[in-house]
């Protein structure tokens, strides 16, 4: 499983112009705080269930609170082939470093 930084999603979310998929694995109550602009609610529990709707063809962000339920989640979808790239210090440290949140 990979993993990158909050620094390292934004350069790819500058670069990608709407072509990366973020995908948060919080509660729904948790994702309507605030997330990752763009980012697609996909509760941890829903994972298994939902895992056919992600692409098989690029790289599948998964961002949490601040990286462990986003890291579950990884992992799992790592096993089953996707390319699933964990977002270390979740939405938290994506918010502490000044970047858009969308509420």
């Amino acid at each position: 499983m990979r993993s990158v930084s909050v620094q390292e999603l934004k350069a790819v979310l500058d670069d990608a112009e709407g072509e990366a998929l973020v995908v948060d694995v919080r509660e729904p109550w948790e994702y309507a705080e605030g997330h990752v602009p763009g980012a697609v609610p996909m509760p941890l529990a829903t994972v298994p269930q939902r895992a056919g709707e992600l692409p098989a063809d690029r790289a599948v962000y998964l961002v949490c609170a601040v990286g462990a339920r986003s890291g579950q989640a990884a992992a799992y979808l790592s096993r089953l082939g996707v390319d699933a790239v964990n977002v270390a210090g979740g939405t938290s440290e994506w918010a502490s470093a000044g970047f858009p949140v969308e509420r």
